[in-house]
């Protein structure tokens, strides 16, 4: 792939990410959900070679802020040091069976949380709803679908 079809297929996915996120729930589905843009932006770093990888993360959490109307940056944030983590373990993720990428994309969302709090601790104290805790399990539990799925749309 050159390098502008894997910012093609970048754009590609996070439109259907964007779509999922904005789907309505029910509440508490909604905060359980995992972090869709997150995922689907996981999968695009695992099969890319791209090397603008945080300056794309950077653009799509700004996006993601300004479509959710949260605080300016918390988005970006996360998603480039959850990017951060993922490209660490790029080499093993790509390898890796099932299972293991599964645990990788949890502890990728695990650090997405925890960034996402923290910020939010900053700007409104520790008021939060406590079923975003699960945002990670449902992560991990969603990956193979997800992989599956942009494994079909990549093409």
């Amino acid at each position: 792939m050159t390098n502008s079809n894997h910012f093609f297929l970048l754009f590609k996915i996070s439109i259907i990410a964007f779509i999922i996120s904005a789907i309505s729930l029910p509440y508490f589905l909604e905060l359980a959900s995992p972090f869709w843009l997150l995922s689907f932006f996981c999968y695009w770093l695992i099969y890319s070679n791209s090397k603008n990888i945080y300056s794309a993360a950077f653009i799509l959490g700004i996006l993601l802020d300004i479509f959710q109307g949260g605080i300016l940056g918390q988005n970006s944030l996360a998603l480039v040091l959850s990017s951060a983590f993922i490209l660490n373990v790029k080499k093993s993720f790509f390898v890796s069976n099932l299972t293991t990428q599964q645990v990788y994309i949890f502890l990728g969302s695990l650090i997405y949380l925890i960034v996402f709090l923290l910020v939010h601790q900053f700007s409104h104290g520790l008021n939060f709803e406590w079923l975003i805790l699960l945002s990670p399990i449902t992560a991990a539990i969603f990956w193979p679908f997800i992989r599956f799925l942009l494994a079909k749309f990549k093409h």
